[in-house]
């Protein structure tokens, strides 16, 4: 299958007023320039491409064939993907990127502490997909053994925990940390929005937090990304 070549995504018409006309030009004019290179794929790439659609955050799609990694792979910082060109600067590292770009998003909290439970919760999240992909989304494997570890381990273990807490949380206020979305609440609809694909019940008994991936889903810039993607390459 062939990769969806890449793409910029553009910022919103500048403001008609004048002055905010010029702000929004010396913005633009002083923005880096960025270049996100995955694989044709959401992956660990999403969450980033999320982050620039929520944000405008005008940037350069890559996405690099399967058959031409082996090529490219040597020009690449530590030799893994996803990297976040920043005027010509790699940036490596999925969480890393998400959080740069966030705070260009202005999805940070402005609090210290605040930010850092945004980035605690982030940190779970990914630790927690880790075991995910290594048990749902293999592609080797018998299904029936793979449906007999998320039941008997994956779930009760690993993604139940996450799901309690964070039920918990959510069903006293409307986003996760502050009055405002964050690149945290993203990650909650981006990862379990992704689970309730391949799991249909993943959420049944967790009412807040299926409210909250849905209200996430249903974001304008979020649902319009979303719906804008072609099929995946597959790995």
């Amino acid at each position: 299958m062939s990769a969806a070549p890449a793409s910029l995504c553009q910022l919103p018409p500048y403001h008609q007023h004048p002055r905010c006309c010029l702000f929004t030009k010396l913005s633009v004019l002083t923005m880096p320039e960025y270049k996100l290179i995955y694989f044709n794929s959401r992956g660990r790439a999403e969450l980033a491409r999320w982050i620039c659609a929520y944000g405008n955050i005008p940037y350069t799609d890559e996405r690099i064939p399967k058959a031409d990694w082996p090529s490219r792979k040597p020009g690449i910082s530590g030799g893994k993907l996803p990297v976040l060109m920043v005027d010509g600067k790699q940036l490596p590292e999925s969480l890393a990127i998400a959080r740069y770009l966030a705070k260009q998003a202005k999805l940070v909290p402005d609090d210290d502490f605040d930010a850092a439970v945004c980035d605690a919760l982030v940190d779970t999240l990914s630790e927690m997909m880790v075991q995910v992909y290594k048990t749902m989304f293999a592609a080797a494997g018998d299904e029936e053994e793979k449906k007999k570890t998320y039941k008997e381990e994956l779930y009760p273990n690993v993604i139940a925990p996450v799901l309690v807490r964070l039920n918990e949380r959510l069903s006293k206020r409307e986003w996760f940390i502050v009055d405002k979305v964050t690149w945290a609440d993203l990650a909650i609809g981006l990862m379990f929005g992704g689970l309730k694909m391949k799991q249909p019940e993943i959420l049944k008994g967790f009412p807040a937090v299926e409210a909250h991936v849905n209200k996430i889903l249903q974001i304008p810039k979020i649902k319009q990304w979303n719906d804008s993607q072609g099929p995946e390459e597959t790995f």
